[in-house]
């Protein structure tokens, strides 16, 4: 079952948030997608066919909506909170130019901050448009198509790798013992460390460990928007090793700290 709930309308664009409490592992049929836009998890992770491409969506891997492809969805998981940006078609040109873009957007700290902060626009002074265009544009850049160095490989060893990986970002979004280290994940999984770490990097653009970190920090900021202001907490409860840690973990991925991300999200005028 999803709920859907109004964040912006305009002529030329909405948002809305999307409640899913499905929790099944079978594939849904497939939907038609009819307008152009991006689509961001706030919470929880599922499993998505879009456009005959398999991948998961978590904090880290949104996807672009593009008119004629169809999307099959699962959940393995149980339900997710998502955010989706409907954009028309003279304006997502606009904002993206002409590119050919994978479907897979890869959702960095600078990406989720300004997706936070586009939910917030109703309850400040920031302009929505800006706030938009901001969060499209900084999501487009992460998806721009690039050169498959697998492109030989079979259909079946693409299938293999592409759910060793989806296995792999489930555990560590599950915070499952076995993901806090590369060896003790690779033996859950019954793979190589070696193999494990050379896919993953493959197939994600990133180390297990950055995208550990970047889970982390995913939460550190749901953390300081939910008002939370107990650092040295956020990095205990978080599997931080202390405070300077989670500082020098957000600096890094962010460009700024987690002082100035709690002003962001009570400065009205943010």
């Amino acid at each position: 079952m999803r709920r859907a709930t109004p964040v912006l309308t305009a002529p030329e664009y909405s948002v809305r948030v999307v409640a899913c409490s499905d929790d099944h592992r079978g594939w849904s049929p497939a939907e038609p997608v009819e307008s152009f836009g991006i689509v961001l998890a706030r919470r929880g992770h599922f499993r998505l066919v879009n456009g005959g491409v398999e991948q998961a969506v978590d904090v880290t891997q949104g996807y672009t909506q593009v008119p004629g492809l169809d999307q099959r969805f699962a959940h393995p998981s149980g339900g997710d909170v998502c955010t989706f940006v409907s954009v028309g078609a003279a304006l997502w040109h606009e904002i993206t130019g002409d590119r050919p873009r994978s479907t897979t957007v890869r959702v960095d700290g600078v990406t989720e901050l300004a997706h936070r902060l586009l939910l917030r626009t109703a309850h400040d002074a920031a302009d929505p448009a800006e706030r938009l265009v901001r969060t499209v544009t900084a999501a487009a850049r992460t998806s721009a198509s690039d050169d498959d160095g697998g492109a030989a490989r079979t259909p079946a060893a693409r299938a293999s790798r592409t759910r060793l990986v989806v296995h792999a970002r489930e555990a560590v979004l599950d915070d499952a013992p076995a993901s806090h280290d590369l060896v003790s994940l690779a033996r859950a999984l019954k793979v190589s460390p070696g193999h494990l770490s050379r896919v993953f990097v493959a197939e994600t653009g990133v180390s297990l460990t950055r995208f550990r970190n970047r889970v982390r920090v995913s939460r550190v900021l749901a953390r300081l928007e939910a008002g939370d202001d107990d650092l040295a907490g956020i990095a205990g409860d978080l599997g931080f090793a202390d405070q300077a840690h989670l500082t020098r973990t957000v600096r890094v991925t962010l460009g700024t700290t987690p002082a100035r991300l709690r002003s962001a999200f009570t400065d009205r005028n943010a």
